[in-house]
């Protein structure tokens, strides 16, 4: 839905008042799924940037890490007049809000989604306007499909130089941990519950134990063990994995 949940200042105070009365330490803002910013159409992407900016006021209130959007798609447009319009976009809704970082979460790779590398996402900072809010959120399991190997700390390592390279480690705010459904380089979006996908147990273990995510907010985005979402269970899991990787590391 576009239309805006109406959120007052009895409903900040509550929500922080809960926060700190509970063991999150940070909450990341995911942007409506509907959001193209890349459109061609003026009035979706009108809607879009609303959407977003609204996303952003919402994180400013609520002292937010950050919201993470999904940059766009072309849509069978070119892909340069895409990223331009994606930029454009991006930077009104940012001019609409106040501090609340804006990241950019890397896709599945699939073929006119925007942000599908590393170079695709410092050009869309780039074209936003490369502000300080302009950051960037790695998903375990699209980072595997698109094609980066990120099983081992070898690897990884390499991955996340580039990273530091094209986009600059500093922007990085926030990592989803999911392992994949789909194979190494398939560009198919499926998640899968920890531990259960082509990325296994010591794949995750090597990325949640990577020494340049540490301090990070995580987020699970699993199926689950039921279909209704990830569970306590697989957060216990995913620390002990992070445990298992720190010792790999360290032996």
């Amino acid at each position: 839905m576009w239309r805006p949940t109406k959120y007052g200042e009895e409903d900040f105070a509550a929500f922080k008042e809960a926060m700190e009365a509970s063991s999150v330490e940070a909450v990341a803002i995911h942007a409506v799924y509907l959001i193209n910013c890349a459109s061609k159409d003026r009035d979706l992407r009108m809607k879009s940037q609303a959407s977003l900016a609204h996303a952003l006021r919402i994180g400013d209130a609520i002292g937010a890490a950050g919201v993470v959007l999904h940059p766009g798609a072309q849509k069978g447009e070119p892909l340069g007049p895409s990223m331009k319009r994606a930029g454009k976009t991006i930077a009104a809704a940012l001019e609409d809000s106040d501090h609340c970082p804006l990241l950019l979460e890397q896709t599945a790779g699939h073929k006119g989604l925007l942000g599908r590398d590393f170079d695709q996402t410092a050009e869309l900072i780039e074209l936003a306007g490369s502000g300080k809010r302009l950051g960037l959120c790695l998903d375990s399991c699209h980072m595997f499909v698109q094609g980066y190997d990120i099983t081992d700390q070898e690897h990884l390592t390499k991955v996340i130089d580039e990273a530091d390279e094209k986009v600059g480690i500093d922007r990085l705010g926030c990592i989803h941990v999911n392992d994949a459904a789909a194979p190494l380089g398939s560009h198919l979006d499926r998640h899968a519950n920890i531990g259960k996908g082509e990325m296994g147990r010591k794949g995750l273990a090597a990325f949640l134990s990577e020494p340049r995510f540490e301090g990070l907010p995580a987020t699970l985005e699993t199926p689950g063990p039921e279909k209704k979402g990830s569970s306590k269970k697989e957060v216990t899991e995913a620390r002990k994995l992070r445990r298992e990787g720190l010792k790999r590391r360290q032996a």
